[in-house]
């Protein structure tokens, strides 16, 4: 599921896979390049450095703001030289809560430029299913998104 509002994306997925599985995919950058990214720069703790590289073009640059083993990392994000959307300037929440047998995974991105939520929502769309993928075992393939 996948809701916007004023410069919000929340998506919500379910994933069979236990929250401490899961979280790893949020804060080992040899696990994130696997879903999210080409290159990446991860310090996960309060006020560290996020760098993710997607193609050598797209660099999204940020911070961890937030981050509880097993139920929540939040960070900041924005766009490495870019005006309209500079690093840091929005916030991106993963929430990872115990269903079922699996984790529902609830993403909320906040503080999206309005002319980059189109793409900002495919984007997730995109990304949270190669996670799916990844987390279940499976090859998502090339990056098709950020060639």
């Amino acid at each position: 599921m996948q809701s916007r509002s004023e410069n919000t994306i929340v998506k919500e997925m379910h994933i069979e896979c236990r929250p401490e599985i899961l979280f790893a995919f949020f804060i080992e950058p040899e696990k994130m390049a696997l879903w999210l990214g080409r290159y990446i720069l991860l310090e996960p703790r309060i006020g560290g450095a996020l760098r993710i590289d997607f193609n050598g073009r797209d660099v999204v640059v940020g911070n961890y703001v937030d981050v509880i083993p097993c139920e929540r990392v939040t960070l900041t994000w924005g766009w490495q030289d870019s005006d309209v959307f500079p690093p840091g300037s929005s916030t991106v929440e993963f929430r990872l809560q115990p269903q079922g047998s699996g984790t529902l995974l609830v993403l909320t991105h906040s503080g999206i430029p309005a002319a980059k939520l189109p793409t900002h929502g495919q984007g997730w769309t995109y990304y949270t299913e190669r996670l799916k993928q990844v987390v279940c075992g499976q090859d998502p393939g090339l990056d098709t998104f950020a060639p």
